[in-house]
């Protein structure tokens, strides 16, 4: 499976509630992650960060790929989405986000999302 359909299966996962059992699958001990708000180190840290947020939501409604692109030789995978969630609490928001992974040996090993904060 390529990496891109690989990200095509991470968001599938995402969209069925299932954000842990893909982040476990798919992302490297030595996983960095960076957006706006900050920057986490390691799988561990990455996790709580993950099971953090999804205590914070209520509803799930919606996820949508709008655009998905690879760079083969680089290992890179362009993916843009749009999530539809409420969070605890009543507060509903319209997600748009980029991300771009790094992939190597078949794991994430870095990814960094692109979001007005």
């Amino acid at each position: 499976m390529s990496n891109l359909d690989k990200t095509k299966h991470i968001y599938a996962q995402v969209g069925q509630g299932k954000l842990l059992e893909a982040f476990e699958a798919n992302y490297a001990e030595n996983i960095l992650m960076e957006e706006p708000s900050g920057r986490r180190e390691g799988k561990e840290a990455c996790r709580q960060y993950e099971e953090q947020f999804l205590n914070n939501v209520e509803v799930f409604h919606n996820l949508e790929i709008k655009a998905i692109s690879e760079d083969i030789d680089k290992g890179k995978v362009f993916v843009e989405v749009t999530m539809d969630i409420t969070f605890k609490g009543g507060k509903r928001i319209n997600m748009e986000q980029v991300a771009v992974q790094q992939w190597e040996q078949g794991q994430i090993v870095h990814e960094r999302f692109y979001y007005n904060a």
